[in-house]
């Protein structure tokens, strides 16, 4: 058994870390002393490992807790499985990290083989065999689908680029793409109900941000402004389907507001400045 200073000792993991592992039931430790100490055995140590190698491939903690807590967790097979991802990973940021070198050297270089979307690609090939009929439903044809990955395959590096932008790794976008086909079809039913109702979602939306551009006098990181802002952004994520939209999402929302031609759309519909204001209120809300 082990101590929570000994086990942050042995593995870097500093004591407040492990404190809050055990605090939202991560990582408890097997045994506490009569004086309220914790104490780790090397089954702990093995969880506490298998939790690293997770973060190491940038799950959320929220995420481990639920994987690990899952009745059928085979641990061998995690222990393969996040070889294969780490192993990916670590050719990816070599080719990063040659790429930088040259660079790094003054070398003239507009490689974009290191943003490889071929995995998505690899998918994206996957689900047309295995989802023919939802292929053919909503792209019309096994041929028109051909195409739509064809244009992937051309517009790579550009795609590549926004997905590390959004997603912070081609690595999460295409994992967020993975999910997204096989919850195609329920995916694609909620779009269609939300395509029904398009009319409303509008007056909805452009409600909400003639509120929050009513009194653009208001200081942007107010409590009212936030508040009003909060409401925009839940029925946001409402509106995409509650999917992974990746850390970066509201970044590029927020570049998009910054944009010179957006900027004299939106200011025409709700009045000048409101752009630039909208903007200032989202970064409040997300970087404060």
């Amino acid at each position: 058994m082990r101590t929570i200073s000994q086990v942050a000792k042995l593995t870097g993991v500093s004591v407040r870390t492990l404190q809050y592992y055990d605090e939202i039931n991560l990582l408890n430790p097997s045994q506490l002393t009569s004086s309220g100490y914790r104490l780790y055995d090397d089954e702990d140590l093995k969880k506490l490992q298998q939790i690293l190698f997770f973060k190491e491939l940038d799950f959320k903690l929220k995420e481990i807790k639920t994987m690990i807590e899952q009745p059928d967790f085979d641990q061998i097979e995690v222990y393969k499985k996040q070889k294969q991802l780490l192993s990916l990973k670590r050719d990816r940021l070599n080719k990063l990290i040659s790429l930088l070198d040259r660079l790094a050297k003054g070398e003239p270089c507009m490689s974009f083989t290191e943003f490889d979307l071929s995995e998505y690609i690899d998918a994206l090939e996957q689900f047309k065999k295995t989802d023919a009929d939802q292929v053919i439903k909503y792209w019309g044809s096994i041929e028109n689908f051909e195409k739509f990955i064809e244009r992937v395959r051309e517009d790579e590096p550009r795609l590549a680029q926004l997905a590390v932008k959004q997603f912070g790794s081609v690595e999460k976008y295409t994992e967020a793409m993975k999910d997204n086909l096989a919850h195609f079809s329920e995916l694609m039913e909620q779009a269609d109900t939300m395509r029904e109702n398009i009319d409303e979602l509008m007056k909805k939306n452009n409600e909400l941000y003639a509120q929050l551009t009513d009194d653009m006098s208001r200081d942007a990181s107010s409590p009212a402004v936030q508040g009003i802002l909060a409401e925009i952004i839940e029925f946001s994520q409402q509106s995409l389907m509650n999917r992974e939209m990746g850390d970066g999402y509201w970044d590029m929302i927020i570049e998009s507001y910054e944009n010179e031609t957006n900027k004299g759309i939106v200011d025409q519909k709700y009045g000048a400045g409101a752009s630039d204001y909208i903007a200032k209120a989202l970064r409040c809300y997300f970087h404060r």
